[in-house]
């Protein structure tokens, strides 16, 4: 990992087409620009995570989701009286 120190409207170039520039600097916290093509995704990793975190979690069945599934397909498949 490269680290690097900056300051507001200081920039680091990434390649020839992403500049990252340094906006504001506060307490524990910086604010940061970044500038790339409309092509490059840019995410905030925290919530790559999370998605991925509740897709697993959406994969994962618990005891008594069968169960309950197949009730609730039997309402849906009785006959009307």
């Amino acid at each position: 990992m490269l680290v690097l120190t900056r300051k507001p409207g200081e920039k680091i170039l990434i390649g020839d087409d992403i500049v990252i520039t340094v906006l504001d600097a506060r307490g524990d916290s910086i604010r940061i620009g970044v500038d790339a093509p409309r092509g490059i995704k840019i995410q905030r990793s925290e919530v790559v995570q999370a998605v991925a975190d509740a897709n697993v979690a959406a994969t994962t069945a618990g005891a008594d989701d069968e169960q309950r599934l197949v009730q609730s397909l039997g309402k849906l498949t009785a006959p009307s009286e």
